[in-house]
């Protein structure tokens, strides 16, 4: 093993991996969504439908308890419960309550974004699948609602742990079209659907959502022919010839399990723009699974968002149904395409006064660690986020960490050989100061160990290499979270390195 490898903060690369890693996180619940259910699990009047109505306002919590109903019901015994009732049912109440007291609470302003983000297109997929099928299938109505809502339950621990991987895939596939399966295998060593399927059999999910996985990785051709018929929805009469020509065809596309699948496309295309083709695709395919115009189902759609947006909206949350006032060919842009924000004045005025301690003479810095502690938080002040001080060694051969910020503890460890990498050879060369674009990425980022690329991922990213009497001594790497640079960050981290430069040599020459 190189020594630049840092073991802990490897992420899993195989499905069993990630089921183990995945499968030990306990998601937490909304504290005023846990004191509901617990209160109303104590009061005698409740039915188990109260409960489970009040239990979706936490999807995490509707989550817990289908594991934990599931994992007691031996796979030979029973199907897995379809549904919250029938889950609440097997556990029992005083399970329920058990479990209740175990699960993780937080308020849910500290719930992390990216987990609060997915859990409410859940929510939204939920509403649109009982809004646009469960009054024509009124019978499975609750299946395809609790089918819809833990579609998507794979991911949210992986959007508890690992939240910069879900939204550089989104950046990368949904916006920028690059190859899922080539991101994927790089970002998480596997397919992204394929980890999917195996956590929610390995989970006992509804059968509908299992399959709904099933359908997308084996059934593609399938999904592919009905598409095609979808597209020609201007012409009901040619759809309707062409599906009775291929009858499996037809009993294939109207399978009610295929309602989870549609609402979550939709759901998570709506997310990007209601006018994207993504979404229009969605749109044909149920107006062909309900045989009622398209126009109809984007009428429906649209008020099921904003039925959603009534009931899921958040602070800080994107919601779809937003876009609906906006002008229609509209996107929603994600954080990682967006420059950074400009420091406020507050922030500005605390990065001038680390910038004069900085440049102080004499040196007010007991040692080497106060010095670089100080100079981690000036670049803080100037809007940076992910921040990584190395120093060299007295021989340039390798590059050890000394302070960081928004990056892994893990990282701390961390010690990079110089061999291994030109990019670091030429910055311990001189003072220099480069800039990585997405226009120049790809040439620079694979001259940098592989170690460091993994903890700035992104496109855009400062490197700058500082001198002391003549000799460089420092190397820093730091981004606004690896989305566009503010200019005025990119002005304010150079003039913050020069004034670290200063502040090394006022050290040096103080103790010597």
């Amino acid at each position: 093993m190189s020594s630049e490898t840092i073991v802990p903060t490897q992420n899993p690369k195989t499905l069993d991996a990630w089921i183990k890693l995945l499968d030990g996180i306990h998601l937490p619940v909304p504290c005023h969504s846990h004191d509901r259910v617990k209160s109303a699990i104590a009061d005698s009047r409740r039915s188990l439908r109260d409960i489970a109505e009040l239990m979706q306002d936490s999807p995490a919590l509707v989550l817990s308890v289908m594991r934990e109903a599931n994992r007691h019901t031996h796979a030979s015994i029973a199907e897995p419960a379809e549904n919250l009732e029938v889950a609440l049912n097997r556990l029992g109440l005083a399970r329920a309550e058990a479990l209740l007291e175990r699960l993780a609470t937080a308020p849910a302003e500290e719930i992390p974004l990216a987990l609060r983000q997915l859990q409410m297109i859940s929510q939204h997929a939920s509403q649109q699948a009982s809004g646009l099928f469960a009054s024509r299938l009124a019978r499975l109505w609750q299946d395809i609602h609790w089918g819809s809502l833990l579609f998507l339950a794979p991911l949210w621990p992986l959007a508890l742990t690992h939240p910069h991987l879900l939204e550089e895939w989104e950046l990368r596939v949904v916006h920028r079209g690059e190859p899922a399966p080539r991101v994927e295998r790089e970002l998480f060593g596997v397919r992204l659907l394929s980890l999917c399927q195996a956590l929610a059999e390995f989970w006992r999910l509804p059968t509908w959502v299992t399959q709904g996985y099933h359908l997308l990785q084996e059934e593609r051709r399938l999904l592919v022919k009905v598409m095609h018929i979808a597209r020609d929805h201007k012409s009901p009469l040619r759809q309707q010839q062409r599906l009775d020509a291929d009858p499996a065809l037809r009993r294939w596309l109207n399978q009610p399990a295929n309602t989870v699948l549609l609402a979550n496309g939709l759901a998570l295309s709506s997310q990007h723009a209601w006018s994207s083709p993504h979404c229009l695709r969605w749109q044909q395919l149920i107006a062909l699974y309900l045989q009622v115009p398209l126009e109809d189902v984007q009428q429906q759609a649209h008020q099921q968002a904003a039925q959603s947006a009534r009931k899921h909206a958040q602070d800080g949350i994107f919601h779809p149904a937003q876009m609906l006032i906006w002008p229609w060919d509209a996107h929603y842009i994600p954080r990682g395409m967006l420059p950074a924000e400009v420091p406020d004045n507050e922030a500005l005025g605390n990065w001038r006064r680390f910038c004069a301690d900085l440049l102080t003479e004499p040196s007010p810095f007991s040692n080497a660690i106060h010095l670089t502690r100080y100079a981690r938080e000036a670049l803080q002040a100037c809007g940076m986020t992910r921040i990584l001080l190395l120093m060299s060694d007295k021989t340039h051969s390798y590059l050890r960490v000394h302070q960081l910020a928004g990056l892994p503890e893990q990282a701390a460890n961390l010690t990079v050989p110089v061999a291994q990498s030109k990019l670091l050879q030429r910055l311990l060369s001189q003072s220099a100061q480069l800039r990585l674009t997405p226009e120049n990425h790809a040439q620079f980022a694979a001259l940098l160990p592989g170690s460091l690329r993994v903890l700035f991922r992104g496109e855009h990213l400062l490197l700058r290499s500082l001198s002391s009497n003549g000799r460089v001594v420092m190397v820093l790497m730091a981004d606004q979270g690896g989305g566009p640079f503010s200019e005025i960050g990119v002005q304010a981290f150079g003039k913050t390195a020069q004034c670290i430069e200063r502040a090394l040599a006022t050290f040096s020459a103080r103790n010597a």
